[in-house]
């Protein structure tokens, strides 16, 4: 699958890189990025075209010098980048997460990950902040799903806390292969992989649900998660940014899930909510 970087370069930047991701984020785009002269938006390649920006006002408004240049995302060999530059991660001196040719550590939860082309190793804030929630609930004997696994690693986290049966799932190929591996590599007995989208939630019930995507496919997908949630079943969302959490919070509430705890790192969000019905 190969993605585009639409980088926008804004003056001034403030308030303008503000209000371009406000008009960005109701289109394809699956991520952004601030960046230091404004913001860069990635989009799968089916998903762009030409006129995709027509209604974008800021490119054309008086007020600000705004211009864009397309890139194409090469795909790269994430083993090889892996191992040049990653370091364990620890999170609260509870779970670390490392790659095979690290050693062994004394946490409480040692999570061994090899990326392939995915994404979820634990460096990216949201991977970092559901972790920490994960942390702190009691996951015993709960079912859980992790919707868009990447690399499997809150599925491994949640078996590892007691969690099962797990079901994770990925549009992404790689995704899927990659997660497959990483269960086998951590000795993992408990979650089963499959290759899709929340269509496949049809009939299906959980206790836990966890879902670190991006905000509009979160948008999309909160319907399908609450019709498979257990009463007094929980939720853990992340991947979008505190200015998206007031439009979040609200579709979670018409939906009847309260929200319980909030976690930022870097303008990203992770919310925890709790069925109410």
């Amino acid at each position: 699958m190969q993605y585009l970087g639409i980088h926008f370069t804004i003056s001034p930047k403030e308030p303008g890189a503000e209000i371009l991701l406000a008009l960005l984020e109701d289109k394809p785009f699956d991520s952004f990025e601030e960046t230091e002269n404004g913001l860069s938006a990635y989009i799968k390649n089916e998903d762009w075209h030409d006129h995709l920006l027509a209604d974008v006002f800021i490119l054309n408004d008086e007020n600000f010098e705004c211009t864009y240049e397309v890139e194409v995302i090469e795909q790269v060999n994430w083993n090889e980048a892996w191992e040049k530059n990653f370091n364990p991660i620890d999170v609260d001196g509870l779970c670390h997460v490392r790659a095979p040719f690290h050693p062994k550590t004394s946490a409480t939860y040692d999570i061994i990950i090899e990326p392939k082309m995915s994404f979820g190793t634990g460096h990216h804030e949201t991977t970092h902040m559901m972790i920490q929630h994960l942390l702190l609930d009691d996951l015993t004997n709960k079912s859980a799903l992790d919707m868009g696994c990447g690399t499997a690693i809150l599925a491994i986290l949640a078996e590892m806390r007691g969690a099962k049966p797990i079901d994770a799932i990925d549009i992404d190929e790689w995704c899927y292969e990659n997660s497959v591996e990483n269960i086998n590599r951590n000795n993992c007995e408990h979650i089963k992989v499959y290759q899709g989208d929340a269509s496949m939630l049809k009939d299906q019930r959980y206790d836990v649900i966890i879902a670190n995507i991006n905000r509009n496919i979160l948008l999309n997908d909160l319907k399908w998660y609450n019709n498979c949630l257990n009463v007094n079943g929980i939720v853990y969302l992340s991947g979008f940014y505190e200015a998206d959490v007031a439009i979040i919070n609200e579709t979670c509430e018409t939906i009847g899930l309260k929200l319980e705890r909030k976690f930022e790192r870097n303008q990203w969000v992770s919310l925890k909510y709790q069925s109410i019905d």
